[in-house]
């Protein structure tokens, strides 16, 4: 399984996580793809060991990975997606020492694979079922869903460059669109180049024709609004750095 792909998995979860911080009540990996959009990198493994400082992570391929951590890192649970689309449970807010051998966790930050290490600032501790999904999500990309930043909308034609695969991909619109942003509904005139989007959908002779369109809350390189511990939003600041992996 590529770093690449692995992360945008990843990303699309810290996604999922930032919407849940800037909207006012509870709701609910990329390398190169993903540093383009100002948010480093990400990766999915199961925890190995547990150190003061660090995690050791097995990815799904097979790799080993240390996963380093410091009082800038954000560390919370995210649960599986109940009752469909716009259903699902915040993430809670954990501390290092909640994280266990054995737990899936999904990490952002920043991914150096000729060292195997990552010096994180987000890290996701998995539900079994989210992980499983998130691997489901990995299977269909390109066949149910795509997500990237929009580069070009040509009528009821809007292009993106895939947060996947860091390649242009295209789908179209019609009448029968759902258009979104967060909660609220938009319409198409209201989605512009820039933005970063998910498309849902199916492939129809060649093309991906999307039944959903859902504008991501979170500008890509600008400021987000940061969840704390027990939950609540801060106010908006910019993208904190990825913490300086420590040696011992």
């Amino acid at each position: 399984m590529k770093i690449r792909f692995l992360s945008a998995i990843v990303f699309g979860l810290t996604l999922s996580l930032f919407a849940t911080g800037q909207d006012a009540g509870p709701r609910g990996g990329m390398g190169g793809g993903m540093r383009g959009m100002g948010m480093g990198g990400g990766l999915m493994g199961t925890v190995t060991e547990v150190a003061a400082d660090h995690y050791t992570i097995k990815t799904d391929a097979g790799d080993t990975y240390i996963v380093h951590f410091s009082a800038n890192t954000h560390i919370m649970k995210q649960m599986a997606r109940q009752g469909g689309e716009g259903g699902g449970n915040p993430p809670q807010m954990l501390k290092p020492s909640d994280i266990k051998v054995g737990d899936a966790v999904g990490v952002m930050g920043d991914v150096d694979a000729a060292a195997k290490s990552v010096g994180a600032m987000w890290i996701a501790q998995l539900d079994p079922e989210r992980a499983k999904q998130m691997r489901e999500m990995q299977a269909n990309y390109g066949k149910t869903w795509l997500m990237g930043k929009v580069t070009a909308i040509n009528e009821t034609k809007i292009a993106l460059m895939g947060a996947v695969d860091n390649t242009a991909h295209t789908f179209v619109v019609d009448e029968n669109t759902t258009f979104r942003k967060r909660r609220e509904p938009i319409t198409l005139a209201d989605v512009q180049v820039g933005d970063v989007v998910r498309a849902e959908g199916a492939v129809k002779d060649g093309v991906f024709a999307a039944a959903t369109v859902s504008v991501m809350g979170m500008p890509m390189g600008g400021s987000q609004m940061v969840p704390r511990a027990g939950g609540t939003a801060d106010t908006p600041q910019p993208n904190a750095p990825a913490p300086t992996p420590q040696t011992k």
